[in-house]
């Protein structure tokens, strides 16, 4: 199974990533967490030239590009080889992000970010993905706690990170099958709580 966690900056899916892993270890699952920009050796590179607070130019195209560059390579590197021998495979973010960030926070053309992201992907999509939603200006207040890993994405303006949080929800509703949103604006023990039923849920759910 292919899990995703997404959501505005400051949201605790980090966290919650780790803590999921954990526990689904504990309970003998076979699986990996990883992250998006990264999770591979070209990825971490990626990363790196993404969030650098020096880049302030970066095109919106560009900023894209190459999300969708290091998503490549975590699909082909990491993700596929352990879905196909039946590991569990968490990722923190994946192609939705860049629907929401790229497409209706930058305000670009969010069909043409799927076609892409179709080719990047080489057709997958998570079998569930959950949405930790939070106010902007809870999610920064959180971010600005740890001032050593603000990044460029962070620097952004409010109204950016507004219409983030509204394309994620507007993918939520699309998608309601997929997608289970959950609030992060509580703690982080609440969040875990009801993530941990949510999944634990699906994986234990017969397959049809």
């Amino acid at each position: 199974m292919f899990i995703t966690l997404e959501g505005p900056e400051g949201s605790g899916k980090t966290t919650l990533c780790e803590r999921l892993e954990l526990l689904l270890t504990s309970k003998g699952y076979d699986m990996v967490c990883v992250r998006e920009p990264g999770g591979t050796l070209i990825g971490q590179q990626v990363r790196d030239i993404l969030l650098d607070q020096g880049n302030t130019g970066m095109a919106p195209q560009a900023e894209f590009l190459l999300f969708s560059a290091s998503r490549a390579q975590l699909v082909r590197e990491v993700v596929k080889p352990n879905l196909e021998t039946g590991v569990v495979v968490l990722c923190d973010r994946f192609l939705d992000s860049s629907l929401a960030y790229q497409g209706y926070g930058h305000q670009l053309d969010v069909d043409v970010l799927r076609e892409i992201s179709g080719f990047v992907t080489a057709g997958l999509q998570p079998d569930l993905t959950l949405l930790l939603d939070v106010l902007p200006e809870e999610g920064l207040r959180r971010r600005k706690q740890a001032p050593d890993t603000w990044n460029r994405l962070d620097a952004y303006s409010i109204e950016f990170h507004s219409r983030v949080r509204s394309g994620f929800l507007r993918l939520a509703k699309d998608n309601p099958n997929r997608w289970k949103i959950i609030d992060a604006n509580q703690s982080a023990d609440a969040i875990f709580n009801v993530a941990s039923k949510v999944l634990l849920e699906a994986l234990e759910k017969p397959s049809v």
